[in-house]
């Protein structure tokens, strides 16, 4: 069978969008696995997977590169949209995605994209965690360290952890210990956050199925949205990640807004 893809990147976040209109991809799971390696396949961070919706004017499909679904993707989705727009699939300045997290809104912003993320959810429960209530500046113990926490779902889990040196900081040995600690029942991503003053914070991130990545979109969300709990920066910042910088609003409606571009790389056909 012939998969046609296009590659794609928000802020170096890589994805590969395969639209599945007409025809699902067989055995997705295998093949995803397959196409993910860098040396091997295509490369990628996430597959996002194009879809007819009943509710909504388009369905996206998220798979992390190990074959995990997952619920959404910030940066994913802007490349989502601007995919829609590149290929004239829809006139629509502001479009409705299903996803597993909801129906998330996407609008053109000049060049940019700009996102409704929705409301941030702050119950334990909800995010999931194993607690109940607010988890903010709560104490986790990972081996011989213990981490002040705060958990945020921005339609996925997200553990945020204030350091004082994001770019010193040993990423690789914590966040994938944090992402599989029971504490968190369905995984969690994992925010690294170093808050430069009041408009701008610095970001790095494990994701949760995908490791270390350039940027993620819900994570730069909930990271602002807890630094903003933590009285440590305005209603607009700017976040900036190894990929390049997002702007994340946590407007007076509550709705969490991000701002930041979408890129097509290249396209493709794989036989499958």
């Amino acid at each position: 069978m012939k998969i046609n893809f296009t590659k794609m990147h928000g802020l170096g976040n890589d994805f590969i969008l395969v639209d599945s209109r007409a025809k699902d991809v067989p055995n997705i799971v295998k093949f995803l696995k397959k196409v993910s390696d860098r040396r091997f396949g295509i490369g990628f961070d996430q597959a996002l997977i194009l879809k007819k919706s009943k509710v909504a004017d388009f369905r996206m499909d998220i798979y992390n590169s190990d074959g995990s679904k997952v619920e959404m993707c910030g940066n994913g989705i802007r490349c989502f949209a601007q995919y829609i727009w590149s290929k004239k699939l829809s006139k629509k300045k502001r479009l409705d995605i299903e996803t597993l997290a909801g129906i998330i809104r996407p609008e053109r912003d000049g060049d940019l994209v700009r996102v409704d993320m929705g409301e941030p959810i702050l119950e334990g429960k909800l995010i999931p965690t194993i607690a109940e209530g607010r988890i903010f500046d709560m104490p986790l113990a990972i081996n011989d360290k213990s981490f002040k926490i705060t958990c945020v779902s921005m339609g996925n889990p997200h553990c945020v952890i204030f350091v004082d040196d994001v770019d010193e900081f040993p990423v690789e040995k914590y966040g994938p210990l944090i992402e599989i600690n029971k504490f968190f029942p369905k995984k969690t991503n994992v925010e690294f956050i170093e808050v430069v003053n009041r408009k701008k914070i610095k970001m790095r991130v494990w994701e949760r199925g995908a490791g270390e990545t350039l940027a993620c979109g819900t994570g730069a969300s909930a990271a602002a949205v807890a630094s903003q709990l933590q009285g440590f920066v305005d209603k607009k910042v700017n976040v900036i990640l190894k990929g390049g910088t997002l702007n994340i609003e946590w407007a007076k409606d509550g709705h969490v807004y991000m701002t930041g571009p979408a890129q097509e790389v290249f396209s493709g056909s794989l036989e499958f």
